[in-house]
């Protein structure tokens, strides 16, 4: 339908979107088809989790054609009640005060929100038949709601685990054999994403072109610079942050921005505060340290030598006990280790997802 078609003006779509899923998303496309112009207003409670910016981000990626707009809304929630309705249209007409010509609700509060704004109520879907999720369902089951997910909700949600250690202690091979586990097992977890180490590669990169120069050159000519290392930080995190996008509720990481701050001390000799900055801006709910105990030392060109790992693992873990992160230590065989390993992430899945509850609704 063209712009010159569309029977309304400027509409308006009103939620939660705690969090937002494909049931709103159709809504917004609903509405964005009729009107010449659409206002998504999110409004978000004080005691809910989900930051009402992040949801703001959400709805503004999805829908790059509507203008969202945010506001807190902490009044009680009673649609019976005269007074809390004009307590919430207060809040509604503060964050729209334009004129709205149609509401676009799938509630069944939306006729008297319409008539509160003196417009015409389009009803969509309210049975939730094309759509059958809920911002509750969501809530109460994000596994299980996965599909209706958008790619910033599933990086929000998904479970990062990571697994980093000492040089040839076996961290791609862990990584990698946990991201093949959890997919084998299908339905939602058969997107189940893998990080590799973005180092690894700007390592090869650099001792290439040093080569290229110098063809005798060898892992050992190669030198670092303090301001490398936060570029490997943050190509390190966007890459992860494309596969949380992309993937299940779980994303196996091999190495993170975390791990950066330690290679860093290791050729430069001190902390990267600019690294360590990087790594505090991405939560991650689990680590798998690799022991360099029992792993034969294999050099493959880019690495230093087998001396240095017990430094190394002894450093993860006085950073990981240090900051708090909550780690395990894998020890024994490839098939020991997944097995410790899986029974660590089934544990962390097991938790589930908490939600703080949205306020309640007096009846």
């Amino acid at each position: 339908m063209n712009a010159a078609a569309r029977p309304y003006r400027h509409g308006l779509v009103l939620g939660k979107f705690y969090p937002p899923h494909a049931g709103h998303h159709h809504l917004v496309r609903t509405a964005l088809a009729q009107c010449e112009r659409l206002t998504v207003l999110v409004c978000a409670a004080s005691v809910e989790s989900v930051p009402l910016a992040d949801r703001v981000a959400w709805m503004r990626e999805a829908h790059p054609g509507a203008e969202v707009v945010g506001a807190v809304d902490d009044h009680p929630v009673d649609v019976h009640d005269p007074a809390v309705w004009d307590a919430h249209m207060a809040v509604f007409r503060a964050a729209v005060p334009e004129p709205v010509d149609a509401v676009f609700t799938s509630e069944a509060y939306g006729t008297e929100l319409a008539r509160r704004f003196g417009a015409a109520e389009v009803a969509v879907d309210p049975d939730r038949a094309l759509y059958p999720v809920s911002g509750t369902a969501v809530r109460k089951d994000p596994v299980g709601c996965w599909p209706f997910l958008g790619p910033g909700v599933r990086a929000s949600l998904a479970r990062r685990v990571v697994v980093l250690g000492a040089e040839s202690t076996g961290t791609t091979t862990l990584s990698r054999a946990l991201a093949a586990h959890y997919r084998a097992r299908g339905g939602v977890w058969a997107d189940t994403g893998w990080v590799p180490e973005y180092g690894r590669a700007y390592s090869e990169d650099k001792l290439a072109a040093l080569r290229a120069v110098e063809p005798r050159a060898d892992w050992t000519d190669v030198e670092f610079t303090s301001e490398e290392f936060p570029v490997i930080a943050r190509h390190q995190d966007a890459d992860e942050q494309r596969a949380a996008r992309e993937g299940s509720p779980v994303l196996f990481c091999d190495t993170d921005s975390f791990a950066t701050a330690i290679w860093h001390e290791r050729y430069l000799g001190a902390p990267s505060p600019e690294v360590a900055a990087v790594a505090a801006l991405t939560p991650r709910h689990l680590y798998l340290l690799t022991d360099h105990e029992g792993v034969p030392f294999e050099d493959d060109g880019l690495r230093d030598g087998p001396h240095l790992r017990p430094w190394m693992t002894g450093r993860f873990r006085e950073e990981l006990e240090r900051t708090g992160r909550r780690f395990l230590m894998v020890t024994g065989g490839p098939e020991e280790r997944l097995r410790t390993a899986v029974a660590a992430v089934d544990a962390l899945l097991a938790e589930g997802w908490r939600f703080a509850d949205p306020l309640p609704e007096r009846r």
